[in-house]
């Protein structure tokens, strides 16, 4: 359904009531270039008088702060009334001023943005705002405060490219139109489904679509967990879930480890964070054309402060489930926020469509996420850890396992076949793994068994 909301209106959704403060116009007077702008185009001043007689606005966006449910934040609103949201010299302008005040007050950005791209009636002056607009978002995003943008309709061209696209965590309207490409100017046969927020969604460039009724919820859950206080060290791990309690005897051979992972009723990731969290907010989508629904990233509340986590849920892990851990890991650090990680993947994917994926790739990514991440690190090994797969999401020298779990080098199967070995074999060569809970301990590889 199209956005039929004003900057003011779009603001009064979200914003709690009569809590609303305009920044100064940033914008100045008029430039000296000419009644029709910097580029002479013919009419453009009459079209700017009409857009504010129309709008009530003096130009595209509306800046000011407000507080969200009760978290005070930096909100930008487009009108795309004024020339349909068009990114002019004085909308770069204002939209500096409106980082700026983020950035010096501490304050989460939110954009509620409409907009067709960049304004053609002040040509490349008006298109170099993006490159003003990418370098505040820039400097932003490097203080450690959080971006959080809503993708009304349409958002497309440069408002989707910078603010948008930009954003830390980027929620949509239903039905919105999303894409850097207008309507006017796509291929005749593009999918129009690819140019939807839900389009967008399943190929993991938005992390929700959320409708108008809940968008002021939505943003006030998203800016009460990334404003939320970090808890502070390392996060302890989760106790031991489900049908295997510590008081248990740890399993006698390899391969008995291998079949307590492997038990379906063995509790899983979500069994774990319900437990571990008191709510969570979860991201979506790695932003490069990919979702793994096995794979479950975002910020919990546990006790009232911050942990960001991101955890296997017991499938191979896709391409993009690594590239999306790797994104929450990067957001955490940026802001503060330890991360704890639940590994449980028999590996990662290794078909042919992994591959073309960029397996390799992504997992690399994670690894260097992991490795250079400067907030405190936890991980659990819930149930089974598959080779690189699974040690991608391990914290160097903070893993701890499961009383039901095991980590190997290789699946005990994939093991005896590189051996040349029966498959009578398997269970022999687990127990040759040295992969149960107290081996890794044993071996220097875990910090201890959970319970």
């Amino acid at each position: 359904m199209a956005d039929t909301w004003t900057a003011r209106e779009a603001i009064a959704a979200v914003v709690d009531r009569a809590d609303f403060a305009e920044l100064a116009d940033a914008a100045g007077p008029e430039r000296s270039s000419g009644a029709d702008g910097p580029i002479g185009w013919p009419g453009y001043g009459q079209s700017l008088a009409r857009a504010g007689e129309r709008t009530g606005e003096r130009e595209s966006v509306v800046c000011g702060t407000g507080s969200i449910g009760g978290t005070r934040a930096v909100v930008v609103s487009f009108e795309f009334g004024f020339l349909g949201g068009s990114l002019g010299e004085r909308t770069g302008e204002r939209l500096e001023a409106a980082y700026t005040a983020a950035r010096e007050r501490r304050l989460p950005l939110v954009s509620l943005i409409a907009t067709g791209g960049s304004r053609m009636q002040e040509g490349m002056r008006a298109l170099a705002q993006l490159q003003r607009v990418a370098r505040q978002s820039a400097l932003l995003r490097a203080s450690g405060v959080p971006q959080v943008a809503v993708l009304r309709d349409p958002a497309t061209g440069g408002g989707w490219a910078t603010l948008g696209a930009g954003a830390d965590v980027i929620l949509a309207l239903p039905g919105a139109q999303v894409g850097f490409a207008g309507s006017r100017v796509r291929p005749p046969d593009a999918d129009p489904a690819a140019y939807t927020a839900e389009g967008q969604l399943a190929a993991g460039q938005i992390d929700a679509v959320v409708r108008r009724e809940d968008l002021r919820e939505a943003l006030a859950r998203w800016l009460g967990h990334l404003g939320a206080p970090p808890w502070e060290g390392r996060p302890e791990p989760p106790g031991p879930l489900g049908a295997h309690p510590a008081a248990e005897p740890p399993a006698r051979t390899g391969w008995e480890a291998v079949v307590r992972a492997r038990s379906p009723r063995r509790p899983r990731a979500d069994a774990y964070l319900a437990a571990y969290f008191d709510r969570v907010q979860e991201i979506s989508g790695d932003r490069c054309g990919g979702t793994d629904p096995g794979m479950r990233c975002g910020f919990g509340l546990r006790q009232g402060r911050a942990v960001a986590y991101a955890a296997q849920c017991g499938t191979a892990t896709l391409p993009a489930g690594f590239r999306t851990a790797a994104r929450l890991v990067r957001l955490a650090d940026r802001l503060g926020v330890p991360v704890l990680t639940l590994v449980d993947t028999p590996g990662a994917a290794n078909d042919a469509e992994a591959e073309r994926a960029g397996a390799g790739a992504a997992i690399a990514e994670m690894f260097g996420a992991m490795a250079t991440a400067r907030v405190p690190l936890t991980t659990l090994l819930i149930g089974e850890g598959g080779s690189g797969g699974a040690l991608a999401l391990a914290a160097p020298g903070n893993l701890w396992a499961a009383p039901d779990s095991y980590f190997s080098v290789i699946a005990p199967e994939a093991a005896a076949a590189i051996l040349k070995r029966a498959p009578g074999q398997v269970p022999r060569t687990a127990d040759l793994l040295r992969l149960r809970p107290h081996d890794l301990v044993e071996l220097g590889i875990a910090r201890g068994v959970v319970g």
